[in-house]
């Protein structure tokens, strides 16, 4: 298995294929949107949704990247990126789609790569784009763990599973 195979193990690992966590698909499955909004009370806690905009944006920034639509972003902060306009039921099948369609156009993309690739470096960044599809794996590892943890205090995600 070579870098790029790696790579994309990790890639659907993270949004739609078990390996030794549950991917983000699996994670998102079945909430509404009021689940996708839930926070516990008194507790500054990101909800799902938030969670989910973060994701989003982080995956679009690489994505305008690698298809050179725009290589600078808006000014903002991290904090930023966990907003949600509007929390209707619609809204969230959209963020869901959206959420699916970016994270299947990165993966498109990088099924195309030769070796070298994995070692191009955008203007205006220090790491290279392999190194840069690593980091968001990880980053949806612990984005996705933080909503099961969520699901697990509102009662919608099971207390234990078991792995066949």
């Amino acid at each position: 298995m070579n870098k790029i195979e790696l790579l994309l193990h990790g890639w659907d690992s993270c949004y739609e294929k078990e390996d030794w966590y549950p991917p983000l698909t699996d994670a998102l499955k079945g909430l509404t949107a009021e689940q996708a909004n839930w926070r516990p009370d008194g507790e500054h806690v990101n909800a799902i949704w938030e969670n989910v905009h973060h994701l989003i944006f982080y995956k679009e920034r690489l994505l305008n990247r690698m298809t050179a639509i725009e290589s600078e972003y808006p000014d903002l902060s991290n904090d930023d990126t966990f907003v949600v306009e509007s929390a209707s039921s619609k809204d969230w099948e959209e963020t869901l789609a959206r959420l699916q369609t970016v994270h299947r156009g990165i993966r498109d993309r990088m099924a195309k790569w030769e070796d070298n690739d994995f070692e191009h470096v955008y203007p205006n960044r220090t790491q290279s784009v392999g190194r840069w599809v690593n980091s968001l794996i990880l980053h949806d590892a612990y984005h996705t763990g933080q909503i099961m943890f969520i699901r697990k205090m509102q009662g919608s995600w099971p207390s234990r599973r078991s792995f066949d």
